[in-house]
């Protein structure tokens, strides 16, 4: 098999880090997937990175690689095409063994009402945000798990995974559903030693922010144009994103929040019911009057 086994590391009091640890970044093109990798690789990871984007990918594996970081493999693939992601596992597994630390950040978003969707933007946020984290997962933690060393699976949802925001219900099918299949694995992998660590970022400065396609909006709309750049305005960097997910690896987080909002939100819709089914009806019937009123 390769080299010899690494390992997650230990830190203070016992804390899992990723030093010395081999760790896999799905979406290390860019934005989050990129920081992410960056972090783990400055924190003595060695990285097994990918992403559909081979330009992109090769610009983050040289920047590493630049700074002294190690990316053991590298490979451009589209997690959705199972076969591609089991051919994947297989070399990565054949040249390092199993692996320490398992990340799914690759996502793509759209966002928009029932009467607009198309089948085929359900089904991308499906098998985009859903099923290229399973597959990812299929073919990677089983290993972990019989290697009995223990380690972490991180998965990157969204705010949209823990709520009910106007125009996201696509996104949310694949967003909800990686929540739900984080926490039951986050208590069927404990006996194994694996954390899981549930991700649910609001905005963050990413190109997924300025590329996310809003269906059935005339983006020219100076009202749509105010929203998306306050949207982008109250944007988190990425490499936040990925020192609270480092941090929620070492602190043993389930929920990784990257921003007070969201945490705020999700623990006011759980506190009062009423008063958030009374907000998001407003504010569902406010985008929806936008979205008449500026239709393409």
């Amino acid at each position: 098999m390769g080299c010899a086994v690494l390992g997650i590391g230990r830190g203070r009091a016992g804390r899992k880090t990723v030093r010395g640890a081999r760790v896999l970044v799905t979406g290390a093109a860019s934005g989050i997937g990129r920081a992410t990798a960056q972090a783990a690789a400055a924190a003595g990871a060695e990285l097994v990175l990918t992403d559909i984007d081979a330009a992109g990918l090769a610009e983050t594996v040289a920047d590493i690689r630049k700074s002294g970081g190690v990316v053991a493999v590298a490979e451009a693939l589209d997690i959705t095409d199972y076969d591609a992601v089991t051919a994947f596992a297989e070399q990565v597994h054949a040249q390092l063994g199993s692996l320490d630390v398992v990340m799914n950040v690759a996502g793509i978003s759209a966002w928009g009402t029932v009467e607009n969707l198309e089948h085929r933007h359900w089904r991308r946020m499906v098998e985009v945000n859903l099923m290229g984290p399973i597959h990812v997962i299929e073919n990677f933690v089983p290993p972990m798990v019989r290697a009995g060393r223990g380690g972490a699976l991180v998965n990157v949802s969204s705010a949209a995974g823990l709520l009910a925001l106007p125009w996201h219900a696509a996104y949310s099918a694949g967003k909800y559903g990686i929540r739900g299949v984080s926490e039951v694995l986050r208590f069927d992998l404990a006996q194994h030693g694996i954390t899981v660590h549930l991700v649910v970022p609001g905005a963050v400065n990413t190109p997924l922010v300025r590329s996310v396609e809003l269906v059935g909006v005339n983006r020219e709309d100076p009202r749509i144009k105010r929203l998306t750049t306050t949207f982008a305005e109250h944007a988190v960097a990425p490499e936040r994103v990925a020192t609270a997910i480092l941090r929620g690896i070492e602190r043993n987080r389930f929920l990784v929040y990257t921003s007070f909002d969201i945490r705020f939100g999700y623990w006011w819709a759980r506190k009062f019911a009423f008063p958030y089914e009374f907000v998001m009806r407003r504010a569902s019937a406010r985008f929806s009057r936008l979205l008449a009123s500026s239709g393409s």
